[in-house]
């Protein structure tokens, strides 16, 4: 008995069912991709895709069947582009809409390109060392102005010693306290006493042995 294509393709998605969004092969950057999407519809439902598990689920015969199409064993979905299934749910035209409003990376004024961590769909978070963020006045924003990142300012050795989403009251106030603690813990670095005018530095000095 020859088995007809569509009964396959409906064997394959009710496996596909069973095991859940989580088996599919999230790459990095496809996760990451999704979660800046949930970061979007979170903000402009009507604008953008849900692509919660239960969404994703619901509409894999609109986003995911065109990139499976011939396949029969769940293992050949290793060789799926999610990104690009993704991408095609949220119209492929938008993908620079995608990268203008919720960005996957930030230029800070040291000139590092810093990745934007979206997994808290509310509150993107933008954690970089304090010296690198000299001379930015005010906190950046994403959504084309709308929603201010969470600053996790990092100290040379990368630990968070402020968090902020108001980067210019930050400056005018408890920069002060933190600097003290960082310049008695990091003395060879510099802790300017306007950091909104100082030169960021992405250099990490050696610490004194």
């Amino acid at each position: 008995a020859m088995v007809l294509p569509a009964a396959v393709g409906e064997a394959f998605q009710s496996g596909l069912r069973a095991a859940g969004i989580a088996a599919l092969p999230w790459s990095r950057d496809a996760a990451r991709l999704r979660e800046r999407l949930a970061f979007l519809h979170h903000h402009a439902p009507e604008a953008w895709p849900d692509v919660s598990d239960t969404a994703l689920l619901d509409t894999l015969d609109v986003w995911l069947d065109p990139y499976t199409s011939g396949m029969t064993r769940l293992a050949d979905i290793a060789r799926v582009d999610l990104a690009g299934a993704l991408t095609g749910l949220a119209g492929p035209a938008r993908r620079s809409e995608i990268d203008r409003l919720a960005p996957s990376h930030l230029t800070v004024p040291s000139g590092s390109s810093v990745p934007l961590d979206y997994a808290d769909p509310a509150a993107p978070v933008l954690a970089v060392r304090l010296q690198e963020t000299f001379g930015l006045r005010e906190t950046p924003r994403v959504l084309g102005g709308r929603v201010p990142v969470l600053m996790h300012l990092l100290s040379p050795a990368g630990r968070p010693a402020q968090v902020t989403r108001d980067l210019a009251s930050f400056w005018a106030t408890g920069y002060f306290d933190v600097r003290k603690d960082l310049r008695g813990r990091y003395p060879r670095h510099a802790w300017p006493d306007d950091p909104t005018t100082a030169v960021p530095t992405a250099r990490v000095a050696r610490r004194p042995r």
